[in-house]
């Protein structure tokens, strides 16, 4: 074996194997003397290589992965991990699969199933030996009367809390139950591994990475988030209404604002900071593979936060923050008397539309005043902060540091263009916060959710019905921009197929309607004629010649002697066939 440049070559391993270690050397000699493939000579000679396990170093590892042909990443992985004899023994399939979804090696699906199932074939063999060993340990302690003991220490092996299920042959391995000892016997029995196991069990726990992007659930978050916003510009008409008079009650001592001078511009500067982490934000929505959940966590926490907003800002109305903003009552006040309540409604509606319109932004030309308690300015920044540190992998660090900067920024201009008290800040940066770290904490680990189901579904009942489908935490996978448009042209080929069956089945109900009624007419002219002397109406006649009717109907139709080898539902369904065929020529 070589190492060139950190890859690994294994075209001589055996050559090499019976220089470098003794294990491996009784392994190469049995080989040439019984010209048996190494993956059968480990299961059929216990002896060479299953008893040795422990005592494998690194190096041996790589030449076992050698021989059993892994591909060069698993090889660089076992390497770069620091793979030893013990460790092969300690593994578990839960281990295998951290190596691509935790420690993000290359390796493909059928890659670390193959891995697994060696390597849990070579922890069972061992285990199998152990037991073996361990029972003729037992009977010889038996024999001499307590004489012996092991001084032996067990390994942790990565099977012990389950029972085995062979990946060759489809055939059920069941471990070996150790007898226990006589009733005079003080040492304990083996534990008993008599359980069923099945890797695709343990497959569908942890790795569930199939998230569902349920559309329905998405639109119902964005209606939540859409009528928030109406309700929150209404509300901040109706505290502008209500703004305390700025001669009568003057800015309340504030500790920032008393020691920070007014900066006329800072302001327009946070509301800058926010578009570029709202611009970051698309980036991250547009190229993320769960974007719909993404989108429906966002709009269902943003709602939230601001319906909050608008009890608190509703409820108390603090006093103009700066003698620089012009405030007035008079501003949004409907003095005039001839107006009635659905005028004022209406008045105030359009007003709330200029706002909503405006997203609340003074570069958009909105200014407002009394919506103090709390900051709907620093609530958008945090959001959109947390939401790109929480859906970006971690080794971004200048993403992840350039948006905390700018949350930080923006929420020093706010307090710098005197438009906030500094309490509205705090309490709109830590309400935000929490509400983000709760609502991820109870997604993100479900056994929260299902321990009190009965109190969430109670107090967070929209939280119950967004992420009862979501398992586990949502992995950072991102489309590149090839995918991305493969599947906009996907999107874009199943809604017109969509439509062209639409317009089908649209055409196909006409057809067979403008049919059925011709049908219905020659029925009727056929029963005109075989019974001219009864008068009846053309619905008595159109009930009594369907067939759907049954024997009755059919006994009081009796067709003429001209028309007995023809039917009339036989010519009308050839009318019909032939109107088809002409349509089809048209």
């Amino acid at each position: 074996m070589c190492d060139v440049d950190g890859e690994i070559c294994c075209e001589s391993v055996t050559q090499h194997a019976v220089q470098t270690s003794p294990v491996t050397a009784k392994v190469a000699s049995a080989e040439a003397q019984t010209e048996v493939p190494f993956h059968e000579l480990k299961y059929t000679n216990q002896s060479l290589q299953i008893k040795s396990i422990p005592d494998w170093k690194v190096e041996e590892v790589q030449q076992w992965s050698c021989l059993e042909q892994f591909s060069q990443e698993m090889r660089l992985c076992l390497r770069a991990e620091e793979f030893d004899g013990q460790v092969l023994l300690a593994l578990t399939e839960e281990d295998v699969r951290d190596l691509r979804y935790k420690l993000a090696y290359k390796l493909t699906f059928g890659e670390m199933k193959r891995f697994w199932q060696t390597v849990f074939h070579l922890q069972y063999q061992w285990q199998q030996q152990q037991d073996q060993q361990l029972l003729h340990e037992q009977q010889l302690k038996l024999q001499s009367n307590g004489a012996l003991s092991t001084t032996t220490l067990p390994l942790m092996l990565g099977i012990s809390s389950h029972l085995a299920q062979s990946s060759r042959g489809n055939v059920f391995i069941t471990a070996p139950v150790v007898a226990p000892p006589p009733e005079s016997c003080p040492c304990p029995s083996v534990r008993d591994r008599g359980s069923s196991f099945s890797m695709s069990d343990t497959l569908q726990g942890k790795n569930k990475r199939c998230v569902s992007p349920e559309y329905f659930k998405t639109a119902i978050s964005l209606g939540y988030s859409f009528v928030v916003t109406w309700i929150t510009s209404f509300v901040m008409v109706i505290v502008h209404e209500r703004v305390p008079d700025m001669k009568r009650y003057p800015p309340l001592p504030d500790i920032f604002l008393d020691n920070v001078p007014h900066i006329p511009w800072a302001f327009n500067m946070c509301e800058i900071t926010g578009t570029l982490l709202f611009t970051i934000w698309l980036f991250v929505l547009i190229f993320h593979k769960y974007r719909m959940v993404l989108l429906r966590r966002f709009f269902a926490l943003a709602g939230t936060v601001f319906l909050l907003r608008c009890v608190t800002m509703l409820i108390t109305s603090l006093s103009v923050p700066g003698t620089h903003l012009q405030c007035n009552q008079k501003d949004f006040a409907i003095d005039d008397p001839n107006v009635d309540v659905f005028g004022a409604l209406v008045i105030r509606m359009t007003r709330a539309y200029r706002i909503w319109s405006g997203l609340g932004m003074s570069i958009q030309g909105v200014r407002t005043c009394g919506d103090y308690m709390f900051s709907g300015h620093t609530v958008a920044l945090t959001l959109l902060n947390f939401f790109i540190t929480e859906y970006t992998p971690r080794n971004l660090y200048f993403l992840h540091t350039l948006t905390w900067l700018l949350n930080m920024f923006g929420i020093f201009f706010i307090l710098a263009a005197h438009e906030h008290y500094s309490i509205d800040v705090f309490v709109a940066f830590y309400i935000t916060s929490r509400l983000f770290l709760y609502y991820h904490t109870l997604s993100n680990n479900r056994a929260l959710m299902q321990s009190d189901s009965t109190r969430t579904r109670i107090w967070f009942p929209m939280f119950s019905y967004f992420e009862n489908s979501v398992d586990g935490i949502i992995p950072n996978e991102f489309d590149t921009t090839s995918s991305l448009i493969d599947s906009l042209v996907q999107q874009v080929i199943r809604i017109k197929d969509h439509i062209a069956l639409i317009v089908n089945r649209i055409w196909l109900a006409r057809t067979f309607s403008t049919s059925s009624f011709n049908l219905f007419e020659n029925s009727d002219h056929d029963t005109q004629n075989h019974f001219p002397s009864k008068p009846t109406s053309n619905l008595q006649l159109r009930i009594s010649s369907t067939p759907i009717l049954g024997n009755a109907s059919k006994q009081q139709m009796k067709p003429s002697t001209a028309d007995a080898n023809v039917s009339p539902f036989t010519s009308a369904a050839n009318d019909l066939r032939n109107h088809l065929s002409e349509k089809k020529v048209l």
